[in-house]
């Protein structure tokens, strides 16, 4: 009787422990999440996605202001979900339980991984705050915006462009190297809240609106441990050192060489005659950059528009990492992400800038990703770009693609 009885307590056990285990949700659900990742200092970055079903297959969109990032690279084992982002080498572990993730997005570097705490709910839309507080504000318009590190030993100088819109903030920042792409965000109670996540970069920023043309105590987070200082001031007319000005050659050289493998593992050189008598834009970049990733999108449709009247473009990868086939396997899928027909080229160098400046010898420096060179049809260097305003600075993207379409014009008529 002892032994029946021990028989039917264990199967009631084992029912009522599949019955839990069947009651528990494990279904990455469709819709809008809102997620956060967190500082070193305990501050959350928030952002939201949106997952729907794309022919069977679950994709997700990071959604910041007007840009929605799409993530295909999704994978689930019971409970386990593992996020893969097309680009960047980075990715979200994570995992699943009652319309809940919880986990880690883990940022691959050269030499080791940088760990974010990831939290995400479903069905949660708001990104700061689920009611705002209301406030009358303005902060439409063009800002002159001064970073500093914590001690003020370093101080840099940059644009806020902001645009107040149905309750909330959209905008970015830019610097003489490059934008922070599309944040979103919002006031509430004269304090500014601006975020974003693309894949590879997480950014938040805070800030005290002291009145409708000053911001004080503004605080910068970017990633897992960098902080930096921010004020700013309303500035219609706030302009950035010329992008043309900041990387140059050594004196005495006019033109530039080199010789590195392509993704067939092809050596490619300036003197090759595909080049010759052709006006070549050489672009620097890596696969985990995403202000180079703003710039091929650009520079595709160009390529196209172009290559007919005289126009080449070569790709200069410089990776984190100097194993060829690591660095090809990322490569590749930015190729086939923006369907570049132009080379793209594995220099062996990783991001890092003397790297960058011992590749080519002729450059006096190296100052950031991506940076693009503009050759003649004599192959002489006519001018250097550093950095990349992209779709996310409104007007300074505009302006950047009239001043440089202009230019290859003005050198393809060049006899």
């Amino acid at each position: 009787m002892k032994y029946c009885f021990k028989i039917i307590a264990s199967l009631f056990l084992l029912s009522a422990l599949y019955a839990c285990k069947g009651n528990t949700n494990y279904r990455l659900e469709e819709g809008i999440w809102r997620a956060t990742l967190k500082t070193s200092s305990g501050a959350e970055i928030p952002f939201n996605f949106e997952v729907t079903d794309s022919a069977g297959q679950k994709v997700i969109d990071l959604i910041n202001g007007e840009d929605q990032f799409r993530v295909n690279e999704i994978s689930q084992h019971s409970d386990s979900v593992l996020i893969r982002m097309p680009l960047f080498d980075t990715e979200i572990h994570a995992k699943i339980k009652d319309k809940t993730l919880s986990g880690n997005w883990i940022k691959h570097m050269s030499d080791s991984d940088m760990v974010m705490p990831f939290e995400a709910r479903h069905g949660e839309s708001w990104r700061f705050f689920k009611v705002n507080s209301a406030q009358e504000a303005k902060l439409s318009g063009r800002w002159s915006v001064s970073f500093s590190t914590a001690d003020h030993d370093l101080r840099e100088a940059g644009i806020g462009e902001f645009e107040q819109k149905d309750g909330r903030l959209y905008g970015t920042f830019i610097r003489a190297t490059g934008d922070h792409r599309f944040l979103e965000g919002t006031i509430s109670d004269k304090k500014i809240y601006l975020s974003a996540f693309d894949g590879a970069n997480a950014f938040l920023f805070t800030g005290k609106l002291l009145n409708d043309s000053t911001i004080v105590d503004g605080m910068f987070y970017s990633g897992f441990s960098l902080v930096q200082n921010w004020t700013a001031k309303k500035d219609d007319i706030a302009i950035l050192p010329d992008a043309y000005s900041i990387t140059a050659l050594k004196d005495g050289f006019d033109k530039i060489d080199f010789s590195f493998p392509d993704l067939n593992g092809k050596k490619v050189s300036l003197s090759d005659s595909k080049f010759k008598n052709k006006v070549v834009l050489i672009q620097f970049f890596g696969s985990w950059c995403p202000n180079c990733m703003d710039e091929t999108a650009y520079l595709v449709p160009f390529h196209k528009k172009y290559q007919d009247k005289g126009l080449e473009i070569v790709a200069l990868a410089y990776e984190r990492t100097t194993d060829y086939e690591l660095s090809k396997r990322n490569i590749l899928r930015l190729r086939d992400r923006f369907d570049v027909p132009y080379d793209m080229l594995i220099t062996g160098y990783t991001n890092d800038k003397t790297e960058v400046a011992q590749s080519l010898p002729m450059l006096k420096s190296f100052v950031a990703f991506p940076t693009l060179i503009i050759l003649d049809k004599k192959g002489k260097v006519r001018k250097i770009h550093t950095g990349f305003s992209g779709p996310g600075t409104g007007i300074h993207y505009a302006n950047f693609k009239k001043e440089f379409e202009e230019t290859i014009d003005n050198l393809l008529l060049e006899q």
